[in-house]
């Protein structure tokens, strides 16, 4: 459970300077090999990006501490259902953030706007029934891909012209386990195919065939959809909740950076920047 990366993702940028001095906070010195520990808990491009964030992380969380300690916060650490307790660090963090930094919750005319605002967020999927075939070529074989795309556009224009033949055309020449069943997918719903095919099937017209195959990572496919079941809008009564904890963990996040900020603003902190701000906290 133990981690020292910066609570709720708060983000502060950082500033480089040309000679890299020994980073500190109010004179408490962080060892390189601490930031070196920190940055498997940063995955970045570049080293640099990498160690740049573990030390923010790392200058964040001596903030957070030396805060809780100087006001004297006295650590409670807590468990998880899956038998994990926090480091005397951690509940100590947590209960500063918990006492210092309080928010309005949304009431339910915030939820109602923010609702109305954004009602396309807020309705089920789209499903889809469709059927298709697949000719199968490995992402990297170039010469297989060209063949399999020609295949296609060859039995495509035969499917144009005779609708009908699609099952046994499945049948005899789809690498999809589906062709037993005349390429029949049944019901589609998102994240169940990949992008392209998902694209596919939200732009082609019930009851056509793809006039040209769709090429994904497995090869090339030809699709034909048979029937769209429309996604419907979802009540503001089911979703109430939901979009109060979206709501209420945004004013947190920010409230957090402005606590942060206003920390950084009375510390003095050495080998890396931090923007600050003597603007108190929004309530």
């Amino acid at each position: 459970m133990s981690t020292q990366a910066a609570p709720n993702g708060c983000t502060i940028k950082p500033v480089i300077t040309t000679k890299q001095k020994a980073v500190s906070v109010n004179g408490v010195v962080i060892s390189r090999a601490a930031i070196a520990r920190e940055t498997q808990n940063h995955p970045a491009g570049k080293p640099i990006e990498a160690w740049l964030a573990a030390a923010r992380a790392l200058v964040v969380r001596e903030l957070l501490l030396q805060e809780a300690r100087r006001i004297g916060i006295v650590p409670e650490p807590i468990g998880d259902a899956e038998g994990r307790r926090e480091t005397d660090d951690e509940a100590l963090v947590r209960a500063l953030v918990a006492r210092e930094v309080v928010t309005p919750q949304a009431d339910k005319a915030a939820c109602q706007r923010y609702f109305n605002q954004n009602r396309a967020r807020f309705r089920t999927p789209d499903l889809y029934e469709a059927r298709h075939i697949l000719l199968a070529a490995a992402p990297g074989d170039r010469e297989a891909r060209k063949a399999a795309r020609q295949r296609a556009e060859v039995m495509i224009a035969a499917l144009l012209q005779k609708p009908a033949a699609f099952a046994d055309m499945a049948l005899a020449e789809s690498a999809c386990p589906s062709g037993k069943a005349g390429g029949n997918l049944g019901q589609i719903g998102p994240g169940q195919t990949v992008p392209e095919f998902e694209q596919a099937l939200a732009s082609l017209p019930v009851g056509e065939i793809a006039p040209v195959p769709v090429e994904s990572r497995y090869g090339f496919h030809i699709i034909a959809v048979d029937r769209r079941i429309a996604g419907r809008e979802l009540p503001f009564e089911m979703v109430q909740a939901r979009i109060a904890g979206w709501l209420d963990e945004k004013v947190r996040r920010v409230a957090i950076r402005q606590y942060i900020a206003i920390l950084a603003g009375r510390a003095e902190i050495t080998g890396i920047a931090l923007d600050a701000s003597a603007s108190p906290l929004v309530q």
